[in-house]
């Protein structure tokens, strides 16, 4: 991978490295408990499931933070935010997709974004479990490890022109109605060539690397989404919340390869009208 950045961007750079140290650190710990039977795993107030191994990884890329940027701020998934004194700030989500790393199915990811004075610049998704990675840093691209592969590859978005051609996917369709879309989720899937339910940061990967046209999640946290932006529009395509707004704080997401992002904001435009709370 040769990201070509300027001197300008050095300071980015070196924090993409770390990002990636990191993620790959936290792996064998949490590859440690995959699919064994001494997984403890309970569900929390929200209904999604924790275990042991999500908080031993934020534990470890806590402390690898405060050893390399003491000064930057934290915000995770299982613990509470962590405040800085400068403008950078880390989100990070150690097993995205822990129903799926429960039940023993290999699509999940530990993720970590980077914001700059409010602004996602940098993201790291890595799946254990695939070995498989993907990068980004604002301006410099995206880019792809597939499982088995030693080189990063440029991440690319799909040439998709046409909703009812495309291949879409969801989390969870229970999610929609949760969220206020009861009927939107039927929408798309009536709409689209094909849908499955490759869901969480795998999902918006695949849209990333063109193995996916779309993406829809409408319920989102912000630690879920800022790696995701970067390396979505790094790679040709949007990353929107529900209502349009190219944002990582709208608590709801959508992935496109941004030939699509017309048509299908047109459709949840559409449903907003008629939504049924």
């Amino acid at each position: 991978m040769s990201l070509n950045m300027t001197a300008t961007d050095e300071e980015l750079k070196k924090r993409l490295k770390f990002a990636l140290s990191a993620a790959a650190d936290a792996a064998p710990g949490i590859m440690a408990s995959y699919q064994s039977q001494k997984l403890k795993a309970h569900r929390k107030k929200d209904g999604s499931w924790v275990t042991s191994a999500d908080r031993d990884a934020e534990r470890q890329m806590r402390r690898a933070l405060r050893q390399k940027y003491p000064g930057d701020s934290i915000i995770g998934e299982e613990f509470s935010e962590r405040k800085g004194t400068n403008e950078w700030t880390w989100f990070l989500d150690p097993i995205d997709g822990t129903e799926s790393f429960v039940r023993g199915v290999p699509l999940f990811g530990t993720m970590l974004g980077l914001e700059r004075n409010g602004q996602a610049v940098l993201g790291v998704v890595h799946f254990p479990a695939l070995n498989e990675t993907v990068v980004a840093a604002r301006g410099q691209g995206a880019w792809w490890r597939p499982s088995g592969k030693k080189r990063f590859l440029r991440a690319r978005v799909s040439g998709v022109s046409r909703l009812d051609k495309a291949m879409i996917s969801t989390t969870s369709a229970a999610n929609f109605k949760k969220a206020g879309w009861p009927r939107l989720h039927e929408e798309l899937v009536r709409g689209s060539g094909n849908d499955r339910g490759w869901g969480d940061c795998y999902g918006h990967i695949l849209v990333a690397t063109g193995r996916a046209d779309a993406m829809f999640d409408p319920l989102m946290h912000d630690w879920d989404c800022v790696a995701l932006k970067p390396i979505v529009e790094e790679a040709g395509g949007t990353f929107t919340d529900f209502h349009g707004n190219p944002t990582a704080k709208g608590k709801s997401a959508i992935s496109t390869n941004g030939r699509l992002r017309p048509v299908i904001l047109k459709s949840v435009q559409k449903m907003s009208i008629r939504r049924n709370f």
